[in-house]
């Protein structure tokens, strides 16, 4: 009885991650947000209640910024169900993630845990501490202004220095220079043109606004101050309106720089070939690192039905997370093979369209001559509909019958969480499924969803966490 015990434990732990590494709350293509967040909800509450332990070592992994957030926020509103060491432990991880979040996404985890009245010793000490290595308050001042006033007032803590202080609590009696350079560029902005071009973008938006800045002349001049992620999502609204705003492609994420290709229209992409085959490959191969070409004879099924639009809010994601991993792919194998599921052959312009047809696409990457393929890798979002329940069919006499001995490794990568399964859509029992965020994140899923196959037991699972959580932790330590 302790062993099935132990599997269900198991299970519901690696549910979760799954959910972690996929949900966002967000629209998906077969959920409203209100769906996405109340399945979400639960499932944080359930496994923060019986799995404590694992609930927070799901830090240490490749789970998403909004989920990150709020496992902070559930860890820090429920202090006392947790044990001294269960305390320490959890500290030492939410120090480290909240170092790695985007700092706009801290911001409004203060927010939240002040309006929910979270303010314990061990959230202002967690607070305190990440104020403290932030390494320019005066930028975050800038910024992200309200975030840090709410951030200073719930911690009850001092700005870095006086000049931060009198900008976030007392801008209007400042009518002198100030000596930091930054704050000084955001007082003269107000009636000065040319300071708005020393401050960051987001900020320098409003004032060109407030000044009837032609939107054109802005963004050329402002480029400069541009993050690269900022220059590559404005670079063709800039063209558009005769402005130069340029980044290197080839250094962009994978996964964002499959997403910016799909936005593209298809004449831009088809005119624009080379240059993004180029970056695609060069992003992929960085992405692969030493493992590129270790994979022997690989073949994929990609997903681009017309569920691959994802949503209003979330366009085109599972699509540019299988245009990613196609590239990913062949830069890890030694010979990959690609089929689509629209039959389409030409990546680039993959757009969704049409029904799902995963069964007839693993016949076809299963069917391969001379033999049939080292690793077949399915990334979609499961929902198998042309027809209906043929790929689970094909995958289990595939594996029962054809490759018992399980010389081709199968796995299902699934970027949708579905909320009325608190999990994401399987293919078939005999296949592992794991969620997946970013392409990125595709060769380290692959080993992963060996604890999917409904074979591992609690001790296994936790003992790989521990392993995680220890790698996290002296990563953080040794920066």
């Amino acid at each position: 009885m302790d062993a099935y015990a132990d599997l269900i434990a198991a299970d519901d732990v690696l549910l979760f991650v799954n959910a972690a590494i996929t949900a966002t709350g967000q629209r998906e293509f077969h959920a409203t947000a209100d769906q996405q967040q109340l399945s979400l909800g639960f499932l944080h509450e359930y496994v923060r209640v019986n799995y404590r332990e694992p609930y927070a070592a799901a830090l240490a992994l490749d789970i998403n910024d909004h989920n990150a957030a709020l496992i902070i926020r559930h860890l820090l509103e429920t202090t006392r169900d947790a044990t001294p060491e269960q305390r320490r432990t959890e500290g030492r991880l939410i120090a480290r993630r909240l170092a790695l979040l985007p700092p706009q996404r801290v911001y409004r985890l203060i927010a939240e845990l002040r309006r929910r009245k979270v303010n314990n010793r061990r959230t202002r000490a967690i607070l305190r501490d990440w104020l403290a290595a932030r390494p320019d308050q005066a930028l975050d001042a800038v910024k992200y202004r309200a975030g840090l006033k709410r951030a200073l007032r719930h911690a009850h803590l001092r700005p870095g220095h006086d000049e931060v202080g009198a900008f976030l609590f007392a801008p209007a009696a400042a009518r002198a220079p100030y000596r930091t350079p930054l704050l000084d560029a955001w007082r003269r902005a107000h009636y000065e043109q040319g300071a708005l071009y020393e401050l960051p973008y987001t900020v320098a938006e409003g004032f060109a606004h407030r000044h009837g800045i032609p939107r054109g002349a802005f963004l050329d001049r402002i480029a400069p101050r541009m993050t690269a992620l900022e220059r590559l999502r404005l670079q063709e609204s800039a063209r558009g309106r005769g402005a130069t705003v340029t980044t290197d492609l080839a250094r962009m994420p994978l996964t964002r720089l499959a997403t910016y290709v799909l936005a593209l229209p298809a004449e831009d992409r088809t005119a624009r070939r080379a240059e993004l085959t180029a970056a695609l490959r060069t992003a992929a191969r960085r992405a692969a690192g030493a493992q590129a070409g270790t994979w022997g004879r690989v073949a994929a099924v990609l997903d681009d039905s017309f569920s691959a639009y994802g949503s209003g809010v979330k366009r085109r994601r599972p699509l540019a997370v299988a245009l990613a991993c196609h590239f990913l792919l062949d830069a890890l194998a030694a010979d990959y093979t690609a089929h689509w599921t629209s039959g389409r052959t030409d990546a680039l312009l993959a757009h969704p369209h049409g029904p799902t047809p995963l069964g007839r696409r693993i016949l076809d990457a299963l069917d391969a001559a001379p033999e049939p393929p080292q690793r077949l890798v399915i990334v979609s979002d499961g929902w198998d509909n042309a027809p209906p329940g043929l790929a689970a069919e094909v995958l289990r006499v595939w594996r029962t019958h054809l490759d018992p001995e399980r010389r081709t490794g199968i796995v299902h990568l699934n970027p949708v969480y579905d909320a009325d399964g608190f999990d994401v859509r399987r293919l078939a029992p005999t296949v592992p499924t794991a969620g997946l965020r970013d392409a990125e994140d595709l060769p380290a899923l692959v080993e992963f969803a060996r604890f999917a196959e409904g074979r591992t037991d609690l001790a296994e699972l936790t003992a790989h966490l521990a392993a995680c959580t220890a790698r996290f932790l002296a990563a953080g330590e040794a920066r």
